[in-house]
């Protein structure tokens, strides 16, 4: 059976939540572990989805992974400015990597953005730690911008990448 990516249901929210939050403890993206407040951030699925579309891989029944797209104008969109879409939260499970779902995900982000007028270009911040994640992102177009680069909290610089549409 294909993968298939689709907007997040109710349904999926916990499993989702579950996922990502697993993925940033188990890839050591998470300076305080257990104890780290994202945590409760990257679980909260229902949240995202309320300000964002929430999308998920899915094979066979099973989630593979997820990512939140923030459209301009989403309270998500961190460093998006008006004419950019964002994405965030990207988080595949360790089971299924590999297998592509990360970049089938990435892949839909673009395809949403190209969809809404007036859109001229994709962001994201991403930790030096995701290496992976860089590598889709580099085969994808995607080009740093160091200029844009910033810290949500001391100690934690994050990278940004941007596609021009």
């Amino acid at each position: 059976m294909d993968m298939v990516i689709r907007r997040a249901l109710p349904a999926d929210y916990a499993d989702l939540g579950g996922i990502t939050a697993r993925a940033y403890l188990a890839d050591g993206h998470l300076d305080f572990g257990e104890d780290d407040a994202y945590l409760n951030v990257l679980r909260d699925v229902a949240g995202r989805s309320a300000l964002a579309e929430v999308l998920v891989a899915e094979e066979e029944g099973r989630l593979l992974g997820g990512v939140t797209f923030a459209a301009p104008g989403s309270p998500l969109a961190g460093i998006a400015g008006p004419d950019e879409a964002e994405f965030r939260m990207l988080a595949v499970d360790h089971a299924a990597r590999g297998r592509g779902a990360g970049e089938a995900l990435v892949r839909a982000c673009v395809e949403r953005a190209r969809a809404l007028p007036g859109v001229t270009g994709v962001v994201l911040s991403t930790q030096r730690s995701m290496a992976g994640a860089h590598r889709i992102y580099a085969r994808l177009g995607f080009v740093r911008t160091p200029e844009r680069d910033w810290a949500p909290v001391e100690g934690l610089t994050l990278l940004t990448y941007r596609l021009k549409l």
